[in-house]
């Protein structure tokens, strides 16, 4: 199994989140394919195999679980499958539907955008948001309620918690273990914590402890989650919002959401890539 590094939702020839890239003719083992994203130490790992010309099935694996849908990995397999099989569209079948990533050249290097998953989301309960805020060491007044908290839905469940301000998000902090815990409880794949900046760029913090990581610098299934709900609740976003992600733990990253009018509808989520030695 020959083993690709990339770093997705790259700040030009800097930061991005760093996901292995697996192409194979057949399948290992789950446990084999969990070994080797424990090995490997990033938050994801993505591996694939070919059905039929620009057609793969797709699996997603951080270092303690099988993840159902990772946008970070998703956008570096589709620049190593450009590399592989040139520039176009490839359709990438999941363990729940199917989603879509192309990859382009372009000045500013190799760009890739991936259709998400559909977009649900509701209201988080009194309780999860009580236990989330215990956990980060929030108080109820840290809550930025014009963005009221929620489960949000773009291939895995995300609690979105908007934030007062910059500095609260900057302070992010929380006991891995305690997180882990959290999330598995609630079916949460993430908590991403939000500032809006202006009301079409964010910034994020992404915690991953049910996958046995602390924080993801570049989370693109959670900016699909987010945008979907922005969409939900008649955000003004105006059809896209730019996220900056991962500065505070020194990986600067961007992603940039495009949001289609229709509710539920896929989000275009879309950045480039860096090849890591």
């Amino acid at each position: 199994m020959k083993l690709e590094r990339l770093a997705a939702f790259a700040d030009g020839d800097i930061g991005g989140n760093p996901a292995g890239v697996a192409l194979m003719e057949s399948w290992p083992s789950p446990e084999d394919m969990m070994a080797t994203a424990a090995n490997v130490g990033y938050s994801e790992t993505v591996f694939a195999v070919p059905l039929s010309p620009g057609r793969w099935r797709v699996r997603y694996f951080a270092p303690e679980m099988e993840v159902s849908f990772c946008g970070h990995a998703t956008i570096a397999l589709g620049a190593v499958l450009a590399d592989r099989v040139g520039e176009g569209s490839f359709s990438l079948d999941l363990n729940d539907g199917s989603i879509m990533v192309s990859a382009t050249r372009a000045s500013g290097g190799l760009r890739v955008e991936l259709n998400s998953p559909p977009t649900r989301s509701e209201p988080a309960s009194d309780d999860l948001v009580e236990a989330a805020l215990k956990l980060f060491g929030y108080d109820v007044e840290d809550l930025n309620i014009s963005i009221p908290p929620a489960v949000a839905h773009a291939g895995a469940d995300h609690l979105i918690l908007c934030l007062t301000s910059r500095e609260s998000l900057r302070s992010m902090n929380y006991d891995l273990r305690a997180g882990a815990a959290l999330m598995r409880i609630h079916g949460l794949t993430t908590i991403a914590l939000v500032v809006p900046r202006f009301p079409r760029h964010f910034d994020v913090r992404n915690a991953f402890a049910a996958g046995g990581v602390l924080e993801d610098p570049a989370t693109g299934a959670a900016a699909a989650a987010l945008s979907g709900y922005l969409r939900d609740i008649d955000w003004p976003h105006e059809g896209r919002i730019d996220i900056s992600q991962g500065e505070d733990m020194g990986a600067p990253s961007r992603i940039v959401a495009e949001i289609p009018a229709e509710r539920g509808s896929s989000i275009r989520v879309s950045g480039t890539v860096r090849r890591l030695s």
